[in-house]
């Protein structure tokens, strides 16, 4: 989360007479990640989080919203979306697609226990298996296509050693493909930054406007290589196993699953690495804004290829 859109107070007030709400507080803006603008919004009834939407359009909004509220309603710890008097989930501020959700308490972790791995494998699978009954459908945005697309505009920019591996890694996946594996409705982003623990126990998944239709086992590895990632970019076997266990212990994964696994883990690598490296060389302006590193990607992925 991060603010590239600036709100006064004024248009807070305007776009709160919308709401059943209260009166408007505060407005403060979240520094973390790197799509949305986002701040917390205080009124007379309580906090709650504002998204401003800088790329995705209006239509595509009501799947995430309805997505979020439909996960919550069957259990998954997940900000549900505020509806207006008009019974409408979408707003408008700034001239952009807006919405209001739920603040959920607890906080994001650095350094994970494995309880807390376990804890959040087991919600993930919970997710999965409550996406089932959602019958809105988005393709991945940011897979194969992509990431194919993507590497024509990087590769010039990478030295010798980054430009062959992407290209091999992505010419691999090509050859790997895992559409014939379950799939549902996935996060495609769950990293710890997105996930908001009261101490060992998960408070709730958030940023979901990633969320797309794509293979259990993909999602699994994006958790993993971000939960289960140390300082000098290797995994944790001890962490990785405890989310692992902890998924399992919800929704077994098939043996065909677990066969993909570490293909996943390479496919995740592969497409943050690219969406960090498009982050660098074309960052978007913003008045409080946060590139991650992209290389932390790049040695993950030499990590699992090695």
């Amino acid at each position: 989360m991060s603010v590239y859109t600036c709100v006064s107070d004024e248009e807070m007030r305007a776009l709160l007479v919308q709401y059943d709400l209260g009166e408007f507080v505060a407005l403060q803006g979240i520094a973390q990640g790197i799509t949305n603008s986002n701040f917390f919004l205080d009124t007379t009834t309580g906090r709650f989080v504002l998204t401003i939407f800088e790329t995705l359009r209006l239509e595509e909004l009501p799947f995430f919203l309805s997505l979020t509220r439909h996960l919550s309603i069957n259990g998954v710890a997940c900000p549900s979306p505020i509806i207006r008097k008009d019974g409408e989930m979408v707003s408008s501020l700034a001239n952009k697609p807006a919405c209001i959700v739920s603040s959920l308490k607890g906080s994001d972790t650095s350094w994970p226990t494995p309880k807390q791995c376990f804890n959040t494998g087991a919600m993930l699978a919970k997710m999965h298996s409550a996406g089932q009954s959602f019958t809105k459908k988005m393709t991945n945005p940011r897979f194969s296509n992509w990431w194919t697309e993507a590497s024509t505009q990087l590769l010039p920019l990478l030295d010798d050693a980054d430009a062959t591996l992407l290209k091999s890694q992505i010419e691999f996946l090509t050859l790997h493909p895992d559409s014939n594996l379950p799939n549902g409705i996935i996060h495609a982003d769950l990293f710890k930054d997105n996930v908001l623990l009261d101490g060992e126990e998960v408070a709730g998944f958030i940023d979901f406007y990633y969320a797309c239709n794509g293979s259990f086992v993909y999602d699994l590895a994006i958790a993993i290589n971000d939960w289960a990632r140390t300082a000098d970019n290797i995994i944790d076997k001890r962490l990785a196993e405890a989310f692992s266990a902890g998924y399992n212990s919800i929704r077994p994964l098939l043996p065909e699953e677990s066969a993909y696994f570490h293909i996943a883990q390479r496919a995740g690598a592969v497409r943050f690495w690219i969406s960090r490296l498009l982050d660098y060389h074309f960052p978007n302006e913003g008045e409080m804004t946060f590139i991650k590193d992209p290389n932390a990607f790049r040695d993950l992925l030499l990590s699992l290829v090695k």
